[in-house]
């Protein structure tokens, strides 16, 4: 039987802290990451996307960072097509992918190599639900969801239209729910011998976090960003300016809110999106939640316990020493996680 590659997942809700884990355990172990985060793909968006800095990345090489213009679309078969190729790529190199990011519904595409059916091809009834969310707006488009398929419409934000639209036509070419074609996929055995880490927080203490970091992100100029990009011509129809921070700080800059108002529906939403992230990883199989209070909130002895996994699943696997700067290693180093 052909032995199963490797693949590490570290994630979480958002501002639980993935980014640091999953750049500590890559020196560890000499990994690469695939970021899987629907903003950070995008140039110019780094403030609101909370995008990984340089300084940040420590040497770690990242991928599906800065890759598009925010004037393009990014979806589930646009970042599994990518996470492949950049998957292969390390791999020739024989490190490590580790997945880190917040979108769960990434994460399952790759982690399954799930086939979501989906074709950029233009259909009949695509437009027509188009133009029902042009004419009536999203909310409306999303009841029609519910009224065929209640789960998707759960698990589905009426803003992000894209998803709500090929749902419905899902439904409609086929007579089945889109919910359930997912369910089967996600029945598949995984191509991957991985591990699956989530970052798990106490509630108040999440939300105290996000509320930070919203308030850090205006500080560092999150206002300026989304004028710039407005500049640029960068408008709210587009897939990238959806995202939580931008269209709100647009609205704010447009006259239709104050900025007071736009920073509490920031924060607000976004604690109820980390809420959403954690109902998705609580539904997904194989995987393993990293308690930070169960740890005494320190993080080494976290990445400790992963370190362990590591060295019983991928005991084969030549995995360099903790010392990341001695790129050759010794004999002794190899197969060593330290």
């Amino acid at each position: 039987m052909e032995q199963k590659r490797p693949l590490i997942i570290i994630t979480g809700p958002t501002a639980s802290g993935k980014t640091a884990l999953s750049i500590e355990l890559a020196k560890r172990i000499g990994g690469e990451i695939i970021s899987a985060d629907s903003m950070q793909v995008y140039r110019h968006m780094d403030i609101g996307s909370a995008k990984v800095t340089e300084e940040e990345m420590d040497g770690v090489p990242h991928h599906l960072i800065d890759v598009l213009e925010p004037s393009e679309d990014f979806n589930v078969v646009k970042f599994q097509s990518m996470a492949k190729k950049a998957r292969e790529e390390i791999y020739s190199r024989g490190h490590i992918p580790i997945v880190a990011g917040g979108t769960g519904f990434y994460i399952q595409a790759l982690l399954y190599d799930i086939d979501f059916t989906e074709t950029d091809e233009s259909t009949e009834i695509r437009r027509e639900l188009e133009q029902t969310a042009r004419e009536k707006g999203p909310r409306a488009l999303h009841e029609l969801l519910r009224e065929v398929d209640p789960e998707s419409a759960d698990a589905i934000h009426e803003n992000n239209v894209k998803r709500v639209i090929r749902a419905i036509e899902f439904y409609r070419q086929t007579g089945r729910k889109i919910s359930e074609h997912n369910r089967e996929e996600r029945q598949k055995f995984s191509p991957y011998e991985f591990l699956y880490y989530v970052i798990d927080l106490p509630r108040p203490v999440l939300y105290s976090r996000i509320d930070e970091r919203v308030s850090r992100m205006l500080e560092a100029g999150l206002v300026e960003e989304v004028k710039t990009l407005r500049d640029m011509g960068y408008t709210r129809d587009m897939v990238s300016m959806q995202g939580l921070g931008y269209k709100e700080i647009l609205d704010y800059l447009n006259g239709e809110c104050s900025l007071d108002e736009a920073v509490y529906i920031i924060k607000r939403d976004t604690r109820h999106f980390a809420k959403r992230q954690i109902t998705w990883f609580k539904r997904e199989r194989d995987v393993r939640w990293l308690n930070l209070e169960a740890f005494g909130n320190d993080r080494e002895r976290m990445l400790k316990v992963v370190l362990d996994d590591c060295r019983r699943t991928f005991p084969h696997r030549q995995i360099r020493s903790a010392d990341r700067k001695n790129e050759e290693g010794t004999e002794q180093d190899k197969g060593k996680i330290e």
